[in-house]
């Protein structure tokens, strides 16, 4: 009975702290203006499946990513166990469903049990690899300015709790298989577990329950700090790529979105009927902090995975230029962290507190130095567009500011007076096919 009622206080503290901080992130990103997609239903599934679930752009770097395949497929299939652990948290009975398949089809456990075992020794593989990436070969991607501090940690973080998952699910099977081989001379017949069993077949019966239930345990608190973790954690990820990949453009790579604001203008002067607007309204050219971006693009700041393929890509950043894509997502994320914070302590009122994201996070060289090339976007493995955000930055900078380098100013301009890039008069643009 203690065992249920320690674990039902664990599962609903977790659960409510958890949904704060996770409504906390809803209601930041619906800071965003609205944001819609057009493409049919079948199309935004089919995004959601290729490149979330399939992990579809990943494979773009074929190494990682078969090592992220093992993680990620390990964590989908390790829930079949959580779930058996939550049950029996619940009724304080052990492995539920085990005993219930045991009895009528022994073999169906014994198999999802194995898999779950090889993919977590798979995973286990991964998760070393991914640290000695880190942390021994310093990966220059995975070194760079913008994870210095926090960022660093926090991957390590889950690496490490990763490590203690899979070392819970061993402890648990091995000792339990151990104790069953001593008591009746054979166990579950788990593949790997059986093995390590070997290393636990001297202790005492209440040792090897006693060492089980740690495993239970070890996997349940892991489960549960994980879940209060992610939040915090770039890993949100996890849940976040599959509503980004959902909700991806539907136009052309590479397309910059015209202002109607402008657009409507252009038309008025051409005499073209043009929606009514409010006539005291201000209009406002870009963006400037968060509440100017689309819920899309904050939603693409929670998604990013700090992985870096943008920024590897990048050829501003190639060339020794400030501008790095991840860092313009990690940028946005934290801002929004930051108005969260404030919103909580003013009850979810918006509070001026004299920042913005540009020139407090974003500055200008950072803008600058984007060519448009697009290759941010088509490197990102969950379809995020950091390009989009540093356009509407970038017009906020140069129609609201006017802060443009001189020779942008002079090419503005020709265009404004002779409807050209170039220092022409339109009478006379035709003349080079007279030479």
């Amino acid at each position: 009975m203690m065992t249920i009622i320690l674990f039902s206080l664990l599962f609903f503290g977790v659960s409510f702290f958890s949904y704060k901080k996770y409504r906390r992130i809803y209601l930041n990103i619906k800071l965003g203006k609205d944001y819609s997609n057009t493409n049919p239903t079948s199309e935004k599934l089919k995004n959601m499946a290729l490149i979330a679930l399939g992990q579809k752009k990943m494979f773009s770097r074929p190494i990682p990513a078969i090592f992220h395949f093992f993680i990620y497929v390990a964590f989908v299939f390790t829930q079949l166990e959580l779930l058996e652990i939550l049950l029996d948290g619940f009724t304080g009975s052990h492995r539920m469903i085990g005993h219930a398949l045991l009895d009528s089809c022994p073999a169906l456990y014994s198999t999802l049990i194995n898999l779950i075992e090889i993919l977590s020794l798979l995973a286990l593989i991964a998760t070393f690899i991914f640290l000695s990436r880190r942390n021994l070969l310093k990966l220059p991607r995975l070194n760079m300015d913008e994870l210095k501090g926090w960022p660093m940690k926090d991957a390590n973080i889950i690496l490490i709790g990763e490590i203690i998952l899979v070392f819970g699910i061993f402890l648990m099977n091995s000792a339990e298989s151990a104790w069953l081989i001593n008591s009746n001379g054979t166990g579950y017949h788990f593949i790997l577990s059986s093995v390590f069993a070997l290393l636990f077949i001297s202790f005492s019966a209440d040792t090897l329950q006693m060492l089980s239930q740690l495993g239970w345990w070890l996997h349940l608190i892991g489960i549960f700090g994980f879940i209060l973790y992610l939040p915090y954690s770039k890993h949100l990820h996890i849940l976040l790529a599959f509503p980004n990949a959902y909700l991806t453009n539907p136009n052309a790579k590479g397309q910059i979105n015209y202002m109607p604001e402008i657009y409507n203008e252009i038309k008025s002067m051409m005499g073209e009927a043009v929606e009514a607007s409010d006539p005291n309204a201000i209009p406002k050219f870009g963006a400037r902090d968060i509440i100017d971006l689309s819920q899309k693009n904050l939603l693409d700041a929670y998604a990013c995975t700090e992985c870096g393929r943008c920024t590897s890509a990048c050829p501003a950043n190639q060339t020794g230029k400030k501008l790095s894509p991840r860092k313009i997502m990690m940028d946005t994320r934290d801002r929004m962290e930051e108005v969260g914070r404030l919103m909580e302590a003013n009850n979810n009122e918006w509070k001026d507190d004299g920042k913005s994201l540009l020139h407090n996070y974003i500055s200008v060289e950072e803008l600058r130095g984007c060519t448009t090339c697009n290759a941010c976007v088509e490197e990102c493995p969950v379809n995020i567009s950091p390009l989009d955000i540093i356009v509407q930055l970038r017009r906020n900078l140069i129609m609201e500011e006017s802060n443009s380098p001189q020779e942008w100013n002079g090419m503005f301009g020709n265009i404004e007076n002779n409807g050209a890039p170039w220092k022409f008069a339109q009478s006379e643009r035709a003349n080079w096919a007279n030479s």
